[in-house]
């Protein structure tokens, strides 16, 4: 058998000869099928990366953050096809290979479940946009202002300045309130005056003092109306509008102005008295 293939037939080639020659361009072919199958894909991969990463860079309700990750998931499975490809042109099955992979990614879906739905909400609080950076919110009974947000958490400042992580699954599943949404807010207070003030008097200064703020706006009107008969007052419930900035300052400010403006005008602020009475005194 030896001796037949090695005998020579054509040009002094045997048999053998012949063979090994077809295998080897067999081969070369296959390998530079496959460098340019891998070419391809990086260059098919990078651009669609780029268009992606592109469309959130061009318009300024898209979040970056968002379409930089679609981009980098759209690359590497671009780049997966093109390896699948690659080894389809070696004469590999790649059936089995798909499976295990699947099997595998099932696997590792489960391990990291957590992860994932903190990963899952990210992409959801990104591209949706509840909360963005700047904003001072109330999530999961933490309030502080947004720092920055990840595929995997959410960074807040506390109003004294202490970092605060709270993995996105607890901020996308909890109810957010953001106070930065809105440019304006109302402030309210209760002011007490005694039964025996004259409540347009009190009213009026109250309204006066308020008003005379700058930070106070007039639009919409403000609401000054008794509220309640307390035990020992009658309360005023007070409703005014004013700029989100200036909202902590301004409410403290005109609790301590609206007290001496109340005082200076001779309107009694009453505080809670008890009278004891002794029924076994003597006389």
């Amino acid at each position: 058998m030896d001796r037949i293939l090695n005998t020579p037939l054509i040009d002094g080639k045997s048999i053998m000869d012949l063979m090994t020659l077809d295998f080897l361009v067999a081969v070369l072919g296959n390998v530079l099928a496959a460098i340019a199958i891998l070419f391809l894909g990086f260059v098919v991969a990078g651009w669609i990366s780029r268009r992606i990463r592109g469309l959130g860079e061009k318009h300024d309700h898209l979040d970056p953050t968002l379409f930089n990750f679609l981009g980098n998931i759209a690359r590497y499975v671009v780049f997966g096809f093109a390896l699948l490809f690659v080894l389809n042109t070696f004469g590999i099955q790649t059936t089995s290979i798909v499976a295990v992979i699947g099997a595998a990614g099932l696997a590792i879906g489960l391990a990291l479940q957590g992860t994932l739905s903190n990963v899952a909400a990210g992409v959801m609080i990104i591209f949706f946009r509840p909360i963005k950076l700047g904003d001072f919110v109330d999530v999961n009974g933490q309030m502080g202002t947004v720092k920055d947000i990840t595929l995997n958490f959410t960074e807040l400042a506390s109003i004294d300045n202490v970092q605060i992580i709270i993995p996105n699954a607890q901020v996308w599943g909890n109810t957010i309130t953001n106070y930065s949404v809105y440019d304006t807010r109302r402030a309210e207070w209760t002011f007490g005056v005694g039964y025996g003030a004259d409540l347009a008097t009190a009213e009026q200064v109250i309204h006066d003092t308020i008003m005379a703020d700058p930070r106070s706006l007039k639009n919409p009107e403000p609401f000054i109306q008794v509220n309640n008969l307390n035990t020992s007052s009658v309360d005023f419930l007070v409703r005014v509008w004013c700029k989100r900035g200036d909202y902590f300052a301004y409410q403290a400010d005109m609790k301590r102005q609206v007290k001496e403006a109340l005082d200076k005008a001779g309107v009694d602020i009453p505080f809670p008295t008890r009278t004891i009475v002794n029924i076994n005194a003597e006389g």
